[in-house]
């Protein structure tokens, strides 16, 4: 269909519904026009909510559309999962579902968005044709997770406090908290991931100024100041024959090779866990490596947050109102944060939220950039129809026929 300036293509930025509330918005009102003035076949519409960051004034003040029905809209976006009572039937949808995986807690969301004959493009799925991710929060799980994780320290340790980065007016505000944080010498942090999660946790440990240092002079030297080291996975990763470590081997078969995390664990204070882990790689440490008496490592910054995975001390997700919790390596069961033999956790697993207003902006930029002029224009290289998981007319798109009876049991009620 072809959209004009008399008959535009009707966005609708939906408010978020889950709960607790995340604040976050799809584009900024600053976006929106730009948006609107790059392409004016395309008008946006707001949807009013009581609980984003960015206030429905400021998009009146801009001159858009602010209404509580936006039912009328062609395609509607939004960030987190759709309540299924607010899936408007017949539309074209763009959300984390968080249903490609086979969530069980989603079934009943991609049963209904079946139902309703609606087009579900999941953020996560938007892909470059080089196979590389378009489109998400990783900097800023990053950011807001090593700054989480400097501020568990400050707790356990009693020696600094640090404010949520919630309760910050923004990205700025919570990076000028850092100058409060004070390192002994030889403190020693491990960093691991080299995404987008990562690469934002490093931005923090370079604000406050620590020098990086290679992984070999990490595990073998004493310093003067804290330090860091970033790990790639060759770093923490080994051929289990003792071969050469090659990263397409360790993609093609990682029951091949095993984890060598453990030697950092052993001369390492704080650990902030940045990497992407795929199922069937090596665990980065097991419960049983936490009991060697060597080890190290007091608190853990999981910003991964794989429950029961690869960081053994992740039980279970935390929340932004109580985000960390302790792990006893002995008993393998939560304990207090601060008791004296167990490993304070930080584990949330929606960091992004805490900076609602920096995260709108950074997510809208990339949404403005590389999505938006998709659905105005055309998608010729076929990204949009590659993170459709639904079509309109009620059916999984082929790529995602493997979804067929975690739906049916999104109907049913029954278990897969």
């Amino acid at each position: 269909m072809t959209f004009t300036s008399e008959h535009p293509l009707l966005l609708g930025v939906i408010r978020e519904g889950k709960s607790p509330p995340d604040q976050r918005v799809a584009l900024t009102p600053d976006q929106c026009v730009l948006i609107e003035e790059r392409f004016p076949q395309l008008k946006i519409v707001i949807q009013s909510s009581p609980v984003r960051r960015i206030r429905d004034a400021e998009y009146s003040a801009v001159g858009l559309n602010v209404r509580a029905d936006v039912s009328d809209c062609d395609v509607l976006i939004g960030v987190k999962e759709v309540n299924i009572e607010d899936l408007v039937p017949g539309k074209t949808y763009l959300f984390f579902s968080h249903t490609h995986k086979l969530q069980p807690y989603n079934a009943k969301l991609l049963a209904a968005i079946l139902d309703k004959k609606i087009r579900l493009i999941d953020y996560e799925l938007l892909k470059r044709p080089s196979g590389h991710r378009i489109i998400g929060f990783g900097r800023w799980a990053g950011l807001v997770g090593a700054y989480s994780g400097l501020r568990a320290l400050g707790l356990r340790s009693d020696s600094f406090e640090l404010p949520k980065a919630i309760d910050c007016r923004d990205l700025e505000e919570m990076i000028l908290q850092l100058k409060n944080v004070s390192l002994p010498a030889n403190f020693k942090i491990v960093l691991t991931g080299t995404g987008r999660v990562g690469r934002g946790a490093r931005e923090v440990l370079e604000h406050m100024k620590l020098r990086s240092v290679h992984p070999d002079d990490f595990l073998r030297m004493d310093f003067p100041e804290p330090v860091f080291t970033h790990l790639d996975v060759e770093d923490y990763n080994a051929r289990t024959d003792g071969g050469q470590f090659i990263m397409a081997d360790f993609i093609k078969d990682p029951l091949e090779f095993r984890s060598t995390f453990p030697r950092f664990a052993q001369v390492a204070n704080l650990f902030i866990a940045g990497h992407f882990w795929a199922e069937g790689s090596p665990f980065l440490f097991t419960r049983e490596d936490m009991r060697h008496p060597n080890w190290k490592v007091k608190v853990v910054a999981d910003i991964s947050c794989d429950i029961d995975g690869p960081v053994a001390c992740t039980l279970r997700p935390s929340t932004i109102e109580n985000p960390i919790y302790g792990y006893h390596p002995i008993t393998e069961q939560e304990c207090s944060f601060d008791h004296r033999e167990g490993i304070t956790v930080l584990a949330v697993d929606n960091l992004p939220c805490e900076l609602p207003r920096d995260a709108s902006e950074g997510f809208g930029r990339e949404l403005m950039e590389h999505v938006i002029p998709l659905l105005v224009t055309g998608d010729v290289e076929g990204v949009l129809d590659g993170a459709s998981q639904t079509t309109l007319d009620g059916t999984l798109n082929a790529p995602f026929a493997y979804l067929e009876d975690y739906a049916l049991s999104g109907q049913t009620g029954d278990s897969i």
